[in-house]
């Protein structure tokens, strides 16, 4: 061979091993868009909507809840039974004996005793480290833990290497403390005992939270050491790779290629496979939601969990229009007690049918900084509440549902979703422009929210920046904002569209002055609402602090009167939302699914909006749910609201 020959047979070669080894695979028995990029794949480190909904596919918790009925009812997960005691602070769970990881290890009280010591730690700055401090004990070691790592950071070592052992040396006497101090016990492989700090009546509900699901810890401890400068435990994300990880679910992850898809199949050794229809998944990374459509519209997709194009609300608007076309059939079915998606199934087939808009158990809002002083060292007026009432007041919220959204949304008032929370009811909320029905009340308002600034001693000259992720139509959003601000107040509003990943890094770190946000509510209580805002809360984005509410959620904590508790928190989200307003509601979330009623079954419409993707069925393919279900009229969703 000639050596002009040898570059072109080389060349050859590796594009050969380019080509065959990125082969694409068979397609799976569902392909679903997720609504965004998996940011982490570790339980006790998720926040974000869209790496739970994959976490599910992959992990289980104690219990799970039954999102096919219309009670959400808590059924078994890994524990098959559970036992309260009577001053209902003890709970027992006993396992079932075929719950296996995904290597076919049985998995133990013990997994979940180290899994939840993760979430405790302040080492890992977990969003939901507030959910375990409900355990007795787990304030006192928190702090303790936290004592400790600051202590360490202010001793002086003999050498790099004494400081290293000291890392080490204060671990193992961390775990020792927790096994001492917090009530969480595993008295055999088989069952778990949890001692709670006092009666926690959604404690069931928090169970079934992907964050509380178990981690497999002779993987997990590989990636995991003291840092021997800080004492912390330093977690590398390694383990969580497609081949690696080792999980509990119905599924197993098989590959992850970051940014391109994630592929999963069928656990040959979860408890529950039998039931499960669909053999693999595949979730392709389409960050662009047009192309997320047109993918689906091909044929590429059988499910898109969260459509944000935006064109949507034309979607939606055909939809409602297909709906009326067969009106009668429609509310007969209704009557009937069938829900949106069966519906659907039973009417003719076309394409305008495939899109679904559900309510959702979430408020879109927008985000005050409460610090002090912005990122830039400017004193920042809306540490002061007047400010953050008036500008809440001046948002004409109607007119972002109605013309912005066209989701069918509802403008919103107060944090939690009306009616969403039995026994629940929540406060008025501040008066608002948009709500007015004449224009002498919305000039009432307007002039009230001036009085307020000038109270505020609010700078005449001052722009207020208004920061937000790009797609979705959160421009659009704040476009509107700004407008009912300048033209309310004559304030001057700056737009500042970020990147998804610098953004969320902004909001955790207070860098900005406002900011778009969202909540979805995790489990069936006002306090899955509330907690947000508590002072040392991780997912107090705002830096609000009131002792006056944080003591309110305490005493609604120790309230064993379910009425009076209730009553309790009602007046905890009036504060925040008619006195101090740290964040401002714009409208109540519904989401727009996509997807073929005819031929893929398993999704619910509950307004909880958890979806278990392991439940779906592409009908005809597998023995899951594939028949029209009758449901409670009450849980039928048309348009994004309940008719």
């Amino acid at each position: 061979m000639s050596r002009m020959l040898i570059p072109i047979a080389v060349l050859v070669v590796l594009v050969a091993v380019s080509v065959f080894g990125d082969r694409p695979q068979p397609r799976a028995d569902l392909t679903f868009i997720n609504s965004s990029e998996v940011n982490t794949l570790d339980p006790q480190r998720m926040s974000w909507m869209h790496d739970l909904r994959t976490a599910r596919l992959l992990f289980e918790g104690l219990v799970k809840n039954d999102v096919l009925s219309d009670g959400f009812e808590i059924i078994p997960g890994v524990a098959e039974s559970w036992e309260l005691s009577d001053d209902a602070r003890t709970y027992t769970f006993r396992f079932r004996d075929d719950a296996k990881w995904t290597n076919g290890e049985p998995v133990t009280a013990h997994d979940f005793v180290y899994s939840w010591r993760r979430a405790m730690l302040p080492d890992l700055v977990s969003d939901y480290v507030a959910m375990f401090m409900n355990i007795d004990g787990a304030r006192a070691f928190y702090d303790w833990r936290q004592e400790q790592l600051d202590g360490f950071m202010e001793r002086e070592y003999a050498s790099p290497q004494a400081q290293r052992d000291a890392s080490y040396a204060l671990w193992e006497e961390t775990k020792e403390q927790f096994d001492a101090m917090v009530g969480l016990r595993a008295i055999d492989d088989r069952t778990l005992e949890v001692m709670l700090e006092r009666p926690v009546p959604y404690f069931l509900e928090l169970c079934a939270f992907t964050v509380f699901a178990p981690v497999y810890e002779p993987l997990v401890a590989q990636y995991e050491r003291p840092d021997p400068t800080t004492a912390r435990l330093v977690r590398r994300p390694g383990w969580t790779k497609g081949g690696v990880l080792v999980s509990n679910g119905p599924f197993k992850l098989d590959e992850w290629r970051f940014k391109r898809d994630m592929r999963m199949s069928k656990s040959e050794h979860y408890w529950d496979r039998d039931s499960i229809a669909i053999r693999t998944v595949s979730i392709p990374s389409i960050s662009d939601p047009n192309a997320g459509v047109l993918a689906y519209q091909t044929g590429s997709i059988d499910w898109i969990s969260d459509v944000t194009s935006p064109y949507r609300g034309d979607m939606v608007a055909q939809k409602l229009a297909f709906l009326e076309e067969h009106k009668e059939r429609v509310e007969e079915l209704q009557a009937q007690g069938y829900d949106q998606f069966s519906i659907t199934r039973m009417l003719p087939d076309d394409p305008r049918a495939h899109t679904h808009a559900v309510s959702s158990f979430g408020t879109y809002f927008y985000n005050f900084n409460c610090k002090p002083r912005l990122p830039d060292g400017r004193e920042n007026p809306f540490a002061d509440a007047r400010v953050r009432r008036a500008f809440a007041m001046c948002i004409d919220k109607p007119a972002i549902a109605r013309e912005v959204r066209r989701l069918g949304e509802p403008s919103a008032s107060t944090l939690i979703p009306p009616g969403s929370i039995g026994g629940y009811t929540s406060p008025k909320g501040l008066p608002n422009i948009g709500d007015a029905v004449s224009e002498e009340e919305r000039q009432k308002i307007i002039d009230t929210a001036k009085a307020l600034l000038e109270e505020a001693n609010f700078p005449d000259d001052f722009v207020v920046e208004l920061a937000f992720n790009k797609d979705a139509g959160h421009d659009l959003i704040g476009q509107a904002i700004a407008k009912s601000w300048q033209k309310s107040l004559g304030v001057q509003t700056s737009l500042s569209q970020k990147e998804i990943k610098i953004f969320r890094e902004d909001l955790k770190n207070k860098q900005y002055m406002t900011a778009r946000a969202g909540w979805f509510g995790d489990y069936g209580d006002p306090t899955t609402f509330l907690d947000i805002n508590h002072s040392q809360d991780g997912n107090n984005d705002r830096a609000y602090n009131n002792p006056v509410y944080d003591q309110l959620l305490a005493d609604a904590a120790n309230e064993l009167d379910p009425e009076k508790r209730m009553t309790l928190l009602s007046e905890a989200e009036r504060i925040i939302m008619e006195e101090d307003l740290p964040m401002v509601p714009i409208f109540y979330y519904a989401t727009i699914y996509m997807f073929d009623a005819k031929k893929l079954t398993g999704l619910s419409t509950h307004p909880r909006t958890k979806q278990n993707a392991f439940l779906i069925d592409m009908l005809g393919d597998g023995i899951g749910p594939d028949l029209p279900r009758p449901m409670n009229p009450d849980s039928i969703q048309i348009g994004g609201v309940s008719p």
